[in-house]
């Protein structure tokens, strides 16, 4: 009988007395506890995933992911790379590094999320630490507002109880009811402990289409101006980008306490993008898929793809985001 490497662990290692937990960390308690975490915690992780495997995060391996991966985002892969890199170096961080992903749909937050997760865990997103909640699934009725805020905080302090390094992911944050997000506040502050969890290395990322009108705006007006796109400095959006997420009635953020006091570590921007990142995007979907790379596809793709404004054609209103089901036609033929 062939044996998975958590079997062999289970094997291997002695069991220990189960604690009470909270309910989203049980399972990773007591995975910990069957295998012995605990007695013998460097021999468990040669068989099975542990909190904090990938401590020593190469700054080079997750530049070159953000290099060869996302399209057109100068400024977030400038922001994601030192904030990042520069926040899983720190021994003793002073609160837990938040980031507020914001643009169109298409432009590569949940990618950029995807590619953290990856370089910090080897499960990314399917690793034990790193929790996805998406808004409109996890969170849909505003009349139980207060029943998921309770729920919230006891999710995520029973897996940073479990798991100091946990990455919790909120997608659709444009889509949470106002003043859910407040409820992870206390979390997010400059406290070294709340009710004997410290929440200093954890991650929290936010992805929001609120605020991609602005974004849009400064865009534009480099384009206009015949400015290079890099030429777009994180000054000239962000503190607009910030107060227009606050002032947002649809945003999650609106007037979140988060913001107020700002608690927000960075709020980047994820331009809209043009032309020549979606034959990128279809480049690198055809490598990855095996394909000899056709120059000639990848334009008939890239040019049935809607553009915007209406006049002047200078953005993709989609993104990358379905230009890989526009390639399975040309690949059937």
């Amino acid at each position: 009988m062939k044996l998975g490497r958590a079997s062999l662990a289970l094997l291997l290692l002695a069991p220990c007395a189960v604690r009470a937990v909270e309910p989203i960390s049980l399972g990773l308690a007591l995975a910990g506890v069957l295998t012995g975490y605990i007695s013998y915690p460097r021999l468990y992780c040669l068989f099975a995933e542990c909190c904090g495997q990938k401590r020593s995060l190469s700054r080079e391996a997750l530049q070159k992911d953000l290099d060869n991966k996302l399209f057109g985002q100068h400024l977030a892969k400038k922001v994601i790379l030192n904030a990042v890199s520069g926040f899983l170096s720190n021994p003793k961080p002073k609160k837990p590094l938040t980031l507020s992903l914001h643009g169109w749909t298409g432009t590569g937050k949940n990618f950029a999320s995807k590619i953290i997760a990856e370089n910090i865990y080897e499960g990314g997103l399917n690793s034990d630490y790193v929790h996805l909640f998406v808004a409109t699934l996890h969170f849909p009725h505003a009349s139980n507002v207060t029943l998921y805020k309770d729920q919230l905080q006891m999710w995520i302090r029973g897996n940073v109880s479990a798991c100091a390094r946990s990455i919790f992911i909120f997608d659709e944050m444009d889509k949470m009811h106002a003043g859910l997000i407040d409820a992870i506040k206390p979390f997010l502050d400059y406290y070294d402990v709340v009710d004997e969890v410290s929440y200093q290395k954890a991650i929290f990322i936010f992805l929001s289409n609120a605020g991609a009108e602005r974004i849009t705006d400064v865009a534009l007006d480099f384009w206009k101006s015949g400015k290079q796109r890099e030429e777009i400095k994180l000054r000239d959006m962000e503190h607009a980008l910030a107060v227009s997420v606050f002032n947002n009635k649809n945003s999650g953020f609106w007037h979140s306490s988060l913001i107020d006091r700002n608690l927000i570590d960075y709020f980047v921007p994820f331009l809209p993008l043009e032309y020549k990142h979606l034959k990128m995007c279809i480049r690198v979907e055809m490598q990855s898929r095996g394909y000899e790379v056709d120059e000639d596809i990848i334009s008939k793709v890239a040019e049935e793809m809607t553009f915007f404004p209406k006049e002047e054609r200078v953005f993709s209103d989609k993104g990358c985001k379905t230009v890989f089901t526009k390639l399975d036609y040309y690949l059937d033929d």
